[in-house]
């Protein structure tokens, strides 16, 4: 018997654990109190919803559920005599869910009439993906999001932003700049350039690797695409010319409307948080998903490399189910990243939500113990212990481990520099 997790999934120690519920507490009380309600979805979906859920490349990275019983006996006995059709539907039913926007779509078409209008819901969930392990790649990780459905208001992206950033200040992640942009004023930009509309989402894919292939990078392999030179060379020079100020971008598009929508958030989250957070635009931010249709935004630490959060509009993704479609936009905090950046900066347990007392009593003397430990819970978390010979490294074990003080069965309490 192996005493390792599966590989991409972790065991959590006392001291992490309690580090990830202080996080998922605080996001979930601001979330909260700007009046999202907290919802739960299933972590398994149909297979057929996954496989439709435009979900870009993390559609290659389900974890796909067999089929079970006579089903599974049959669809194995098909590709053994080779009469199967080859596409694997027969062989799995169900999958595990790679993020939560599909689950919360279903969801929402489920029982939108249960909810009101526009809808502001919170899920903080575990998600699995089928990645190859390594640092930062985890097959079984935290999301937590928020979202606004029935609103095609640039209002909602505005809430969305403040109450994300309130979050992040909430729980000490430190300095974060949050970078903006909009599916539809890139698409603009692009067909401006010639690209084929049918071959818009390609070249976003291309275009959404620029930090890590660089505009040499991004060129390239537009070309080994088969775009157009003419195109191409254009796009070169709009990298070349990037950034771009956003009172800008309009010479680049036929249609500046987004630019005006984009300048507005802008301006009403400045103005909300008194200028302490303040947008910048990027035309380079695409994100990865194919179900964004609107404005996508990041959040990005300048303490620590990297994103934190993301999200963005996806008006047509609930469409899927009820046959018309409904507005709908999200931001997710990136649970993960955060709780390792947290876990380096932290000791002893610091993000406990209460301080905590130990009770030392001598064996056989519970009952007593137990009744002290009662007088004091309701403001410490407290832990029985029977006093050990080594009473001096008991002492130091439970310092180290974070605990404020003890409470011998006499009732004294003492702190551990006495």
């Amino acid at each position: 018997m192996k005493t390792t997790p599966v590989k991409g999934t972790n065991d959590y120690l006392p001291k992490d654990a309690a580090l990830r519920d202080f996080l998922k507490d605080t996001i979930l009380s601001v979330y909260q109190s700007h009046g999202f309600e907290h919802i739960i979805t299933p972590a398994v979906e149909d297979a057929e919803n996954l496989d439709k859920s435009d979900g870009g490349a993390n559609l290659n990275l389900i974890f796909k559920i067999l089929t079970r019983g006579d089903k599974l006996s049959e669809a194995l006995e098909s590709y053994a005599s080779g009469n199967a059709d080859g596409n694997g539907k027969d062989l799995s039913d169900m999958g595990l869910r790679y993020d939560l926007t599909l689950p919360l779509c279903r969801f929402y078409s489920a029982n939108g009439a249960s909810l009101p209008t526009p809808a502001k819901l919170i899920q903080i969930d575990r998600v699995y993906r089928a990645e190859r392990p390594q640092k930062g790649r985890l097959r079984e990780f935290m999301q937590c999001d928020i979202d606004i459905i029935g609103s095609s208001s640039p209002d909602s992206e505005v809430e969305l932003i403040v109450t994300t950033s309130r979050a992040l200040e909430k729980i000490g992640i430190g300095g974060f700049r949050i970078k903006i942009n909009d599916r539809s004023l890139l698409r603009g930009v692009l067909l401006g350039m010639g690209f084929p509309e049918d071959a818009l989402d390609s070249v976003c894919v291309t275009f959404d690797k620029l930090d890590k292939i660089g505009s040499e990078g991004v060129t390239e392999e537009l070309t080994e695409k088969g775009f157009d030179a003419g195109a191409v060379d254009k796009f070169k020079e709009f990298l070349a010319a990037c950034p771009i100020p956003l009172d800008k971008i309009g010479e680049y598009t036929a249609d500046p409307a987004a630019a005006l929508r984009l300048q507005k958030i802008i301006d009403d989250v400045s103005a909300i948080t008194k200028g302490e957070v303040v947008p910048c635009f990027d035309i380079s931010l695409v994100r990865g998903q194919g179900y964004y249709t609107g404005t996508v935004f990041e959040v990005e630490s300048t303490d620590f490399k990297g994103a934190i959060a993301g999200g963005g509009r996806y008006d047509n993704l609930i469409g899927k189910f009820t046959g018309r479609d409904v507005p709908a936009v999200g931001f997710s905090i990136g649970f993960e990243r955060i709780f390792s950046i947290l876990k380096d900066k932290s000791e002893n347990g610091a993000h406990r939500a209460r301080p905590r007392l130990a009770v030392i009593y001598d064996e056989g003397q519970v009952s007593g113990a137990m009744a002290l430990a009662d007088t004091v819970r309701d403001e410490y978390d407290v832990t029985l212990f029977v006093r050990q010979k080594k009473f001096g490294r008991q002492l130091s074990r439970l310092e180290a481990d974070g605990y404020e003080g003890f409470l011998s069965t006499d009732g004294e309490r003492k702190t551990f520099d006495k």
